[in-house]
């Protein structure tokens, strides 16, 4: 069985995070430097001096993973930070997106873990996730939900987000947290 394949993503600092927002495809094109100095040892022509090469662009890989300047993760970890994120727009961070094209997270299934009307009347639904979704719309139910419900979550029309309460019509909710 062939090792499962590594990622590799160079974290944006505080200071171009804004850059990153407002132009993502120049912000995170490319390749971490770490990862192009350890591929451009494959050219080596001698094998002593690409040995060192190696060696050398293996150090700095380590070392830019422990100052947390690029971090590793495994297609496994990569899909769960997605689903974790479901419902969030995340597009400017979208360094998981090849790792993951085929892997498109459209739904989530989950179990509630509280749920209560804010102010509005609206129900306020949180996930054993700790993932909170809100209620935008006027729909009303006829169970209330409640711990141990079971949730399904999907893409609504236009960018939104529908919530179905134990099998109960769809309300349309926005995640807040």
């Amino acid at each position: 069985m062939p090792a499962k394949p590594l990622f590799v993503a160079a974290l944006l600092s505080v200071a171009a995070a804004p850059t990153a927002l407002a132009a993502p495809s120049i912000a995170l094109a490319g390749r971490a430097t770490v990862m192009k100095d350890l591929s451009a040892c494959r050219s080596i022509a001698d094998p002593t001096a690409r040995l060192d090469c190696y060696d050398k662009a293996t150090d700095a890989l380590e070392q830019a993973e422990a100052k947390g300047d690029v971090v590793v993760v495994d297609r496994a970890q990569a899909r769960a930070a997605r689903r974790q994120a479901f419902g969030f727009n995340l597009s400017a961070l979208s360094v998981f997106d090849r790792a993951l094209a085929n892997d498109e997270v459209n739904s989530l299934t989950a179990t509630v873990a509280d749920a209560y009307r804010n102010a509005d009347d609206r129900w306020i639904v949180v996930l054993d996730s700790g993932a909170r979704w809100r209620q935008i719309d006027d729909e009303t139910l006829s169970r209330p939900p409640h711990p141990g419900s079971r949730v399904k979550i999907r893409h609504g029309a236009l960018g939104s987000y529908v919530m179905n309460i134990d099998g109960q019509p769809y309300i349309k909710v926005h995640r807040d947290d």
